[in-house]
């Protein structure tokens, strides 16, 4: 193939990885954005969401879409139920403050991980793609269900950005993230609005992790590369932005398919990295983050 075609390519691989990195990193962006709390297990949650996807394509009888639809809906569920048990148990008894919550993240983070090393095993496995069907173009094909994912990271980000501009709860979100000691004069659970928010959080990264784990495998330490990546996402974007941090996983993603399409994958990260030092010297608020 000529250039053309490998860029083609490259780009397609590119916003593949810019749309699981933008619900990963959304889900990392409402946490901070709202709750100030630096979510250091966000990756844990995510393998879990992988990790659960494969079992219950392991248990659950029916043609690969059907259960590919029970994971979709399971694993976000039951991750966030526990990252709402989390929040509960632990975040909230530390009232939420930052470093504090850091280290207990961290912790959260080692315990996840042994725990899915304990259950599930040091293996990685696959769970099959839902369909098979592959789009033939003039130079290459390319496989449906990569496109799938970037439409169903579209319409998710989408009901994201309906739920916090055109909802109450959302509005409520809005409002504890501006000022949560007004927000609670005026009646606001805030204690609540945390809780629903790292769940929230939480299930965008499990919905990555299940879109994701047809292409690559369920393995109890795929967390940390998300982890990494959507911090970069998150630090370039701007702290709390969702504009920011979608943008800036689209530039993340696409650059990460071209670089690693015609260089090597590690050239990519290194490159991101150094971006993100950038921002941090010349705007520290990122690109869409407002100065406090």
């Amino acid at each position: 193939m000529s250039f053309g075609p490998f860029l083609l390519l490259a780009l397609m691989e590119g916003m593949v990885t810019a749309a699981v990195l933008s619900l990963a990193a959304v889900g990392l962006c409402l946490v901070f954005g709202v709750m100030r709390v630096v979510n250091v297990a966000h990756g844990e949650f995510y393998m879990l969401g992988a990790v659960i996807a494969w079992f219950v394509a392991s248990v659950v009888p029916g043609p690969a879409w059907a259960v590919f639809l029970a994971a979709l809906v399971v694993a976000p569920v039951l991750v966030g139920a526990l990252a709402a048990a989390a929040d509960g148990l632990i975040l909230k008894r530390l009232n939420y403050d930052p470093e504090a919550t850091i280290v207990a993240t961290i912790g959260l983070l080692y315990i996840l991980q042994q725990a899915a090393l304990t259950f599930y095993g040091p293996d990685a496995h696959p769970v099959a793609a839902p369909f098979t069907w592959r789009i033939q173009l003039p130079w290459f094909g390319y496989s449906g269900y990569k496109l799938f994912v970037v439409l169903a990271a579209a319409v998710v980000l989408l009901a994201v950005w309906r739920l916090m501009t055109r909802t109450r709860a959302g509005l409520i979100m809005r409002a504890t993230q501006v000022d949560s000691e007004v927000a609670g004069a005026f009646g606001i659970n805030v204690d609540r609005v945390y809780m629903g928010t790292f769940a929230l959080g939480a299930a965008l990264a499990a919905v990555a992790a299940v879109l994701v784990v047809p292409i690559q495998q369920a393995h109890y330490l795929m967390g940390g590369d998300p982890l990494l990546m959507s911090f970069i996402v998150v630090i370039i974007g701007g702290l709390g932005s969702l504009r920011g941090t979608v943008i800036a996983a689209l530039i993340i993603g696409l650059s990460d398919g071209v670089i690693s399409m015609f260089f090597s994958p590690t050239l990519a990260k290194i490159i991101a990295t150094l971006v993100v030092a950038m921002v941090l010297v010349f705007r520290p608020q990122g690109l869409f983050g407002q100065k406090t």
